[in-house]
């Protein structure tokens, strides 16, 4: 018997391949106007000169001379198919990753995270997950990263999630030409998948089956994937987070950039914050009190201002300040969140009963803000100054409220800062948080009212003024 390597040299299958204009193809084929190529006089194609025992024997290849052309007409075909024809101009050439007005701790942090979009779009492998605030760039980056590969003759398959689903319930109809198998094993098994504001769906049991599908299959068989999301990892669904979690295939890159697209007005404070009415309550001009409160008074205050400052260098965990009103708690909360504005952190200072009242008028239906939005604005706010908790009514819906807002701080370990009377009758389920000294740091300030001390001030004695009755 002949080996394969006989084999191969008598049909003479190992030599190299010629390269030259077919004459065969000539009358499907027409010049280009001005067309002069030497190689394939303006077809464009060329057939391989091969023997008829090739594989490859009569096919049609481009020439090199339309190969640009075919590439650019490649190009379009897949951003059409990845819905980004609209989103061509989200490149990372135009990315910001200074921001706009951002501290250095931020900046630091979305130039970090830029880099590990941009080194996955040279190199898609794993997963790739992007968390982040309403218009934070997390889209950019990931419309940047479909374009660059698309731009390598790559395909890639962008697509928001609510309108992913959207496709596949489409497909149920029975005049749709794309059955539901088709499309959800194009979606799968794209060799990128890009699925932007993961979370936004609603989550019903469908859905929820649908997605967990759709990641473990991409799981299992390790595709490059990019999410992005506005929610934190621990409100996904366990069984796609568990997945998003493994640190030998995801890369998880949290953005702390505020809105981008409110980059042309303060971006360091909510529109809930009051904290503009409080701008001349700093450390600076907090009254010590040192010649009108007792010693063992004034030692505690002094020992709780030395605890709000440290906070404030540091915010971490919870700092709680209770006292009689008036004794300068909210002053020193105001003093905190000042500190920290000035440092370009965002913070929300606001009085609860206000606080409440714009979660309830976030429910009428013509409220620019959904109540979703203001709700997770408020719970997922970096620094939280919320003044006066206990003068709220205590409603179940208010109580509820207030715990669901206080109940994810604590499991997030975000900071936040309360002011209270010490009187303040609160509901065992928000008392039991405050009471964890591992993470909750309580402070009373003994100190009376100073506004009670305050009285006008009298003229010296012996200094009258007659009334001048028009002598000279």
């Amino acid at each position: 018997m002949a080996s394969i390597a006989e084999i191969l040299q008598r049909n003479n299958l190992t030599g190299h391949l010629n390269i030259k204009p077919s004459p065969n193809v000539q009358p499907q084929l027409t010049k280009q106007d001005g067309a002069d190529c030497p190689i394939c006089h303006g077809l464009g194609y060329l057939r391989l000169d091969l023997t008829v025992e090739h594989p490859d024997f009569g096919k049609v290849v481009v020439c090199e001379c339309r190969q640009v052309e075919q590439q650019q007409k490649r190009q379009m075909q897949l951003r059409g198919i990845s819905n980004l024809e609209a989103m061509s101009r989200f490149t990372f050439e135009n990315f910001v990753p200074e921001g706009y007005g951002l501290n250095e701790v931020r900046q630091r942090n979305l130039r970090e995270v830029y880099k590990m979009a941009y080194a996955f779009a040279v190199n898609p492998r794993g997963w790739l997950i992007m968390l982040g605030e309403y218009g934070c760039g997390k889209t950019h980056l990931a419309v940047a990263i479909a374009n660059y590969v698309i731009s390598q003759g790559k395909p890639a398959f962008f697509v928001v999630v609510p309108d992913l689903l959207d496709h596949l319930r489409t497909t149920f109809s029975p005049n749709n030409a794309v059955t539901y198998d088709q499309r959800f094993e194009q979606i799968r098994t794209a060799p990128l998948l890009i699925l932007d504001d993961f979370g936004a769906h609603s989550s019903t049991p469908w859905a929820q089956e649908k997605l967990f599908q759709l990641f473990n299959y991409r799981y299992n068989a390790q595709l490059p994937t990019v999410v992005t999301s506005n929610h934190e990892l621990e409100e996904l669904d366990v069984r796609i987070r568990s997945r998003m979690s493994d640190t030998s295939i995801s890369q998880i890159a949290k953005i702390l950039a505020p809105d981008f697209r409110q980059s042309g007005v303060a971006q360091s404070s909510s529109e809930l914050s009051t904290l503009s009415l409080h701008g001349e309550q700093t450390f600076n001009t907090f009254n010590l009190r040192q010649n009108e409160l007792d010693k063992k008074e004034a030692e505690n205050l002094k020992n709780v201002v030395s605890l709000a400052h440290n906070f404030a260098r540091d915010p971490k965990d919870w700092l709680v300040l209770s006292g009689s009103y008036g004794c300068g708690k909210t002053h020193l909360a105001a003093a905190i969140a000042n500190e920290r504005y000035a440092m370009g952190d965002l913070v929300l200072f606001v009085v609860v009963p206000d606080l409440l009242d714009y979660l309830r008028a976030a429910y009428n239906p013509n409220s620019s803000t959904s109540y979703d939005k203001r709700f997770q604005e408020v719970r997922k706010t970096p620094l939280l100054v919320m003044d006066d908790l206990g003068t709220e009514s205590a409603t179940a819906w208010a109580v509820e409220k207030l715990h669901q807002l206080f109940d994810y701080r604590y499991n997030a370990r975000l900071p936040t800062v309360v002011t209270m009377a010490t009187e303040a009758n609160l509901h065992p389920r928000l008392k039991s948080l405050f009471l964890d000294v591992r993470r909750c740091a309580t402070c009373e300030i003994r100190a009376k009212n100073y506004r009670s001390d305050w009285k006008p001030p009298t003229p010296p004695k012996n200094h009258m003024v007659k009334p001048n009755f028009g002598q000279k």
